[in-house]
């Protein structure tokens, strides 16, 4: 015992000497000069630990501390990343307090023991034979208290688990392992823990409890004596201030609270009192604690040197602006910066004293401008401080653009082949059905194809190739085991006339003969019956000619999991198919080269543009395949770097041209661009992101900690990614000893915590294969060169070296065209290469000139002319703060730098090209800086987040075609911030409104995306044979490589803060479907992501991190995690028409858990979901899409109305035999109202006018039609639904009903429509005819059939009015629907017509309540976020009005059509310049008259009432009203 102890105690001395002596070391600051921030005590104060580290401030100082004698400095409230001094010290007098048997060969010891000077109760943890990966899970308790407490002062190392436990490691000493933990606080009565071996996960308890210390009563005295215990020693309060700054120090420099301030500063004080009562005098105790050897050597070096040597105040302003820059431009205060030119100072001087020279610091400081840049800093303050740009004030309505390509349907090319001769000896030979076909590939062999299945009938393989290729041709083949290996194969698998030769078959093709000469083929099947084998590697011979596939051998794999899949994708719907066929047939020569490939490009780029933006998403799916490497780069063929980038200057000029003549297309023409690239290979930082797919990809590692990885990069490159490479490839080199990967991470600072702290965590550690060795380190080399390049580590493009290898064996003429072709190439790759895009972008637009010697003589781009002015100075700015860790002033610049760019590109520009690659570059740095910036914003105040809100913002619309709603949104936000500055009570609320806006725009533009491009991929890709998986992600990368990715980011970051401040509801609703399904809870969707459920499920998962998988079989995923609403598993669900939502109240969530296996109906509304359990029986009929005939309610009656003899009637002559509700409900209200409210003039086309003039003879053939289709449609073919709409259009109007509805408008006041020509009196006539059509709309329809309702018996009336061209439209609910409170009414309101409130529009109204007794003080609960209002000229509107919307038991309101005779304009809304929005005391007068119409109309009726109505010039006008359901 005795041994070990004394081994214990003399490590500790040991550890703690040199972590302080390398703290010192290492971290110079520390030792920096604070004699003006404290009040001077000694003569030897200059060797205080208050002097030693900027950091201190008057966090310490007691009570009674002076504000002029002390400094106080930025950032002591916030965690310090600094090395913290182990706390471990020894004790004389240790006591064993018991011992625990962990296994049969280690032991646990605790003892127990209390230093002679100090107040502290030392536990050291010592367990004999053991590993170096334990830890002690522990946690104390305190008086009072339940469960385990924190407390502050904890040992090196220690990590908070879950805010529930600490967690400390062991440290290794021989076989054995031991830590030591301090309490100080007299509170603590025991230490409760647990033992866990890291390693192995197993967790050590005792006797299956916490292992517990009781600590009460053992020398625990001390720490209860109180002040009045030392009333007569005088302690020097300076020395008080430095105990305490040291425990400060000891305990992790924590952020205190300024209770646990004061309480530390007590402790210390009694600490130092108990000291003295001891008999340490103040002397001894000023010189333990301001004295260290190292800090006196130091400070008398220092003095002796400074004696000697006075260094230039240049100089030392120098190093103190390096410091700066590599601490990433902090903001200063003007005290902290005398502090760091102290520390410039102390550091040059110990250069001095290694015996460099004066005249050397100032050779190896004063680089390039340096100085320039100081003397500017200096010029007019004594600080540094990162300069922030003036954003000029311009109207940012200059900058929206309102281009946008035509409908997709327009431009769907499909044209309609006939099936070659390979798909039909496919199809035959899948249907004499030899079993499921698992592969199938398709080759080019020139202008031939070959075409191979494999079968797997009943366990056996089947191969059958065939080829329309002619002459004689020859198998040479072979069977693998592993991949590609060449095996003989057996004798009983050989084809009739084969030859068996060492390690191969050689078998020929029979002809297949056919009557039609386009459809002769030859062919071979191969049966293998016996052996396991992975696939068949073969190459070809025709008349002594070999045949390979790009040079290397053909190969087909056995089994399902086959990299290279023939989908099916049907005959190209959605693409521009004419200019994809074309592609693939182009592409065996594309891929020859770079040169090839990008001529070929150029030449089809006419095809695409003719195609419109389909053609053009096809050009983009192709260069990005190119660009991730799914396609050959070159096939053997020398070309000249000359060649390559004269072909790539070709196509780049013809983008360019369509960029400027076609507007429409000029966002996606910026995708091809950046990826076609100055340099052939697109942006670096795309290039990480696509390059770490090609090595899964070549690799067969897709899983596991590569594609964590995968996903960290795609949301957040960074250089800790340098470092996780490097430490791969050290992995792998030492045969994959994992100690060594994570060696290398943590000699580079990066630890397991760090890697799990990333927003999208790295939880694995790699697990590779023998066989994947030499492939993986041949690709993570290369992509650690770009990496490198990325982060500006060195790398050497090129050096004379080359051009001495060039020169040897070739002529003069040739030496120097290569040498012309070098340069060039290397100026293009370095575009690409060096660190990387916008450097060289600003580059050539400001100029470059070589001003080397030799074979660099020569090389030169001039200016771009016409830049804006003080542009060149904005560029500069931004190349000088291109690092900057404070992102905010180089997003400004950015932003600033692309908005000058803006008009330019809008216009012919000389030297368009460079500004477009210039403004691609612009706008991938705003990317990489706010990806930077995120830690910037972790304890930032919502004004900061809203702020780079709309800095990301204004960066997606400066790359966005069609921008104008962006741009609003931008406008929205900005005026969110002026609210939250002003205090104003809303300011939340409204920021969540444009928030839910911001959320529709990136959902609406993602959905665009993917309607564009993914068809593309799809069928290009099948065509290619690209990967199935990288197919499947196409569209996924694009979107999440621009901003929109970190927007939505932000966006998750406000959301919280903003519900909580605005008091909103439980749900954030991403795909908005109804369904119904079983409940099933589960910890995580990632553990049942490939799992099939065979019944309709609803996941309530507790943990959904955004690039899971969607079950099969799941309705709906519920979960409390908030992935991003361009996170793959949320395109997924939109795609899927899955429901997914957020759900921020966990009591909602319990429910759900609770209810596992019950059968629930979940129905999303705007800001919530409505959910009720259901019985077994309903589940069909609760199902949206279950059109079925189960089981319903009883059936309900409905009388057949019949004509009554007119076409049309007024407003005087509504009755129930003539019309519904809806027309006697607003005839009622004429003359009752009072006269502030407008009731429209209307009247009405009455029951039984459809079937009269159906059966009209004008229509008979349409009639005969029609009633064909009910025949049909009784029978349940549902397909005559759309058949019958589209045949009641067809309807004439009879001459009478034309008559006698003109006579009754007139002399209602209404205006007839034929007064404006004939063409006018159409449209109102193919209105009327849709109104009735929507009679057979599919949810109408379902609908009556589920309350076995006579659907013959539903007759339709139509409600003629007048349109009012409306400011505002509103719907009142004068009980409150939610809450079923008639004391208040709930209200909703949209800009515009109401059909956007109505017919289902994206985003939410401005909804608000009103207290019946209180009607002028209405209660907003949300600002509008639809960002589409629609708006009219002055027409007529025809209403559905049938005999079935008020049945009781069936709510048909809503089912049926009200068609406007003029179409609708559909307005994108600027919510800042809407009074309602932005003027209070407009909206409360505008909300408050709604009210008041809401109450006089229900107490006309008697009862609670569904109101509609509009508002025109702050005038209310009600258009209906129906009793409220």
């Amino acid at each position: 015992m005795s041994n070990n102890l004394g081994h214990c105690a003399a490590q500790q001395v040991l550890h703690r000497s040199s972590v302080l002596e390398n703290q010192s070391r290492i971290h110079p600051c520390t030792t920096t000069c604070l004699s003006y921030g404290v009040t001077p005590c000694s003569k030897n104060d200059n060797a205080s630990p208050l002097k030693q580290n900027p950091m201190l401030s008057n966090l310490f100082l007691g009570k009674n501390r002076s504000p002029k004698k002390t400094i106080v400095l930025q950032g002591i409230h916030r965690a310090i990343n600094m090395p913290i001094c182990a706390v471990l010290t020894t004790d004389p007098s240790p006591q064993l307090y018991g011992s625990f048997r962990l296994d049969p060969n280690s032991e646990l010891q605790v003892i127990l023991s209390s230093p002679p000077q100090s107040s502290l109760m030392q536990i050291t943890f010592q367990i004999t034979n053991c590993g170096d990966s334990f830890v002690l899970h522990w946690g104390v308790i305190s008086h009072g208290r339940k469960g385990w407490a924190l407390p502050p002062r904890r040992p090196d190392g220690t990590k908070v688990y879950k805010n529930q436990a600490l967690r400390t490691p062991f440290e290794g000493s021989g076989s054995s392992s031991f830590l030591t933990v301090e309490i100080d606080d007299p509170e603590v009565q025991a230490i409760e823990f647990l033992v866990l071996d890291e390693a192995q996960n197993k967790w050590f308890r005792n006797n299956g409890q916490n292992f517990h210390v009781q600590l009460t009563g053992y020398n625990h005295h001390i720490l209860d004596k109180s002040i009045s215990d030392y009333a007569n020693i005088t302690l020097p309060e300076d020395l008080v201030q430095i105990h305490a700054y040291i425990r400060w120090e000891r305990n992790g420099r924590q952020s205190y609270t300024p209770e646990q301030q004061k309480k530390e500063y007590e402790l210390a004080k009694n600490e130092l009192l108990e000291e003295m009562r001891r008999g340490t005098s103040v002397d001894e105790l000023r010189a333990r604690l301001t004295k260290t050897p190292s800090s006196v050597k130091d400070g008398n070096n220092e003095k002796n040197l400074s004696a000697k040597v006075e260094i230039p105040d240049d100089l030392i302003q120098v190093q103190a602006y390096i410091h700066w820059e590599k601490a990433g431009k902090p903001t200063y205060t003007p005290e902290r910066q005398v502090l760091e030119f102290e520390e410039a100072k102390k550091k040059l001087l110990v250069e001095l004293e290694k015996g460099t020279s004066l005249s050397e610091i100032r050779q190896k400081i004063l680089k390039g401008n340096i100085k320039s840049k100081v003397s500017r800093q200096l010029k007019d303050k004594k600080y540094f401080a990162v300069k922030k740009i003036r954003r000029k004030d311009r109207d940012i309505m200059q900058l929206v653009s309102k281009y946008s390509s035509k409908a997709i349907e327009e431009e769907t090319v499909v044209i309609q082949k006939p099936p070659t001769a390979l798909e039909l000896w496919s199809r035959a030979l899948k249907e004499r059905d030899e079993g499921p076909t698992v592969n199938t590939r398709l080759f080019n062999l020139d202008d031939r194809e070959l075409m191979v299945l494999v079968m797997k009938p009943l366990g056996k393989t089947k191969v059958f190739l065939a080829t329309d290729y002619k002459g004689l041709l020859i198998l040479h083949w072979g069977l693998s085991k592993n991949a590609r290996e060449w095996m003989l194969p057996a004798m009983n698998t050989l084809p009739a006339n084969s030859i068996l030769l060492e390690m191969a078959c050689e078998t020929p093709f029979v002809d297949i003969s056919s009557a039609n000469p386009a459809h002769e083929l030859k062919h071979i099947e191969i049966n293998i019956d016996e052996g396991y084998y992975e696939g068949m590697p073969f190459v070809l011979r025709s008349d002594g000619y070999w045949i390979k596939n790009n040079g290397s051998d053909f190969y087909v794999e056995f089994s399902n999991e086959t990299t290279k899949i023939l989908k099916d994708v049907g005959v190209g719907k959605g693409t521009a198919r004419a200019l994809l066929d074309r592609i693939a047939q182009m592409e065996s020569d594309a891929e020859r080269s770079l040169m090839h490939r990008f001529s070929i490009a150029s030449d089809l780029l006419d095809q695409a543009r003719e195609a419109g933006t389909l053609g053009f998403a096809g050009i983009l799916v192709w260069m990005r395949f190119m660009a991730t490497r799914q396609l050959v780069w070159n096939k053997n063929y020398n070309v000249k770097p000359r060649e390559i980038s004269r072909a790539q200057d070709r196509l780049t000029d013809l983008l360019q041209d369509n960029f400027k003549s076609y507007p429409q297309y000029r966002e996606i023409l910026r995708i091809i661009m950046s990826t076609v690239g100055r340099g052939a290979e697109g942006d670096v930082g795309q290039r990480i992101r696509d390059e770490i797919l090609v090595i899964q990809r070549n690799n067969d590692c897709k899983g596991g900690m590569m594609e964590e990885w995968h996903q960290k990069l795609h949301n957040n490159t960074s250089p800790d990614d340098v470092v996780i490479c490097q430490a791969l490839i050290d992995y792998i080199n030492c045969d994959f000893d994992i100690n060594t990967y994570w060696r290398t991470l943590n000699e580079n600072g990066i630890t397991k915590d760090r890697l799990l702290s990333y927003d999208r965590a790295i939880h694995s550690e790699p697990n590779f294969r023998p066989g994947q060795k030499d492939g993986l380190l041949r690709d993570l080399g290369n992509y650690m060169r770009t990496l490198k390049v990325e982060y500006n580590l060195d790398m050497k493009l090129f050096n004379p070296a080359i051009i001495i290898h060039l020169n040897s064996g070739c002529s003069r003429a040739t030496y120097y065209s290569w040498v012309i072709d070098v340069v060039r190439f290397a100026f293009n790759f370095q575009a690409v290469h060096s660190g990387a895009d916008l450097e060289s972008a600003i580059a050539t637009c400001l100029g470059y000139k070589s001003e080397g010697e030799g074979f660099m003589v020569g090389v030169q781009i001039n200016p771009i002319r016409g830049l804006p002015s003080g542009f060149v100075e904005l560029l500069e700015f931004i190349l000088d703060h291109a690092e900057d860790k404070m992102v905010e002033p180089l997003l400004e610049g950015l932003l600033e730098a692309r908005a000058e760019l803006c008009t330019l590109l809008l216009n012919s520009h000389e030297r368009l090209k460079d500004l477009i690659f210039l403004d691609i570059a612009l706008d991938s740095a705003v990317r990489t800086a706010i990806e930077r910036g995120y830690k910037e914003l972790n304890n930032a105040e919502p004004e900061k987040i809203m702020y780079f809100i709309s800095l990301v913002l204004e960066n997606l619309a400066l790359s966005s075609d069609d921008n104008e709603d962006l741009i609003y949104c931008l406008k929205g936000w900005k005026h969110a911030v002026e609210l939250s500055k002003r205090k104003d009570d809303h300011w939340a609320l409204y920021a969540k409104s444009v928030l839910d806006r911001t959320r529709i725009v990136l959902s609406t533009k993602a959905e665009y995306f993917h309607q564009v491009l993914q068809p593309s991929a799809e069928y290009l890709g099948s065509l290619l044979g690209i990967d199935q998986w990288a197919v499947n992600i196409f569209t996924e990368e694009i979107i999440r490589a621009g901003s929109a990715a970190s927007l939505s980011a932000l966006l998750n970051r406000i959301d919280p803060v903003l519900r909580k401040v605005a008091h909103l509801g439980s749900w954030q609703i991403i795909s908005p479907v109804e369904v119904t399904g079983y409940v099933v809870s589960v910890n995580d969707l990632l553990s049942v992501q490939n799992k099939s459920y065979d019944q309709p499920t609803i996941l309530v998962a507790k943990s959904v991190k955004g690039e899971e998988e969607i079950p099969d079989g799941t309705v709906a995923v519920l979960t409390p995690d908030m992935p991003d609403v361009l996170s793959h598993v949320s395109v997924r669900a939109r795609n899927s028409k899955v429901c997914f939502a957020t759900c921020f109240d966990p009591n909602i969530l319990t429910e759900f858990e609770r209810n596992g296996g019950k059968l629930f109906y979940l129905r999303p509304t705007s800001a919530d979901i409505v959910y009720r359990e259901i019985k077994e029986g309903d589940l069909q009929d609760a199902s949206p899409s279950n059109l079925t005939d189960s089981q319903t309610p009883p059936s309900l009656t409905l009388v057949r109305k019949e004509f009554a003899g007119r076409y049309s009637i007024t407003a005087e002559e509504f009755s129930k035999e003539m019309v519904g509700a809806k027309s006697r409900n607003i005839a009622y209200l004429k003359g009752k109202v009072p006269s502030w409210i407008g009731i429209p003039i209307s009247v009405a086309l009455p029951f039984g006018v459809f079937e009269k003039v159906l059966s009209d003879n004008l229509n008979k053939n349409v009639e005969d039609s029609f009633c064909v289709l009910k025949k049909g449609l009784a029978k349940g073919d549902y397909n005559a639904l759309a058949e019958i709409r589209r045949v009641v259009l067809q309807l004439a109007c009879p001459s009478q009903l034309r008559k006698e509805l003109k006579e009754k408008m007139q002399k209602s006041g209404m205006p007839w429509p034929g007064d404006e020509g004939e063409y006018r009196w159409e449209k109102a006539w193919m209105a009327i005819k849709k109104v009735w059509a929507s009679k057979w709309n599919e949810r109408a329809y379902f609908s009556t059939r589920k309350v076995k309702l006579d659907h013959d018996n539903l007759c339709m009336a139509v409600l003629v009015q007048e349109i009012i061209n409306a400011d505002y439209a509103f719907v009142i609910h004068t009980t409150n629907p939610s809450s079923g409170d008639a004391s208040e009414l709930y209200a909703e309101v949209v800009k515009g017509l109401g059909e956007t409130l109505v017919g289902g529009y994206p985003g939410r109204a401005l909804s608000f309540i009103c207290k019946k007794s209180n009607l002028d003080s209405p209660i907003v609960l949300g600002f509008p976020s639809k960002p589409i209002g629609l708006f009219i000229r002055q027409s007529i509107i025809f209403r559905s009005d049938s005999n079935g919307e008020d049945l009781e038991g069936y709510a048909g309101a809503g089912l049926y059509d009200s068609v406007p005779m003029d179409e609708e304009e559909a307005v994108v809304l600027d919510y800042t310049s809407d009074p309602l929005i932005v003027d209070g005391n407009f909206r409360i007068s505008i909300l408050s008259s709604i009210a008041h119409a809401g109450i006089e109309i229900e107490g006309l009726f008697g009862s609670p009432q569904d109101i509609e109505g509009v508002v025109r010039d702050g005038k209310i006008f009600v258009v209906q009203t129906r009793p409220q359901v």
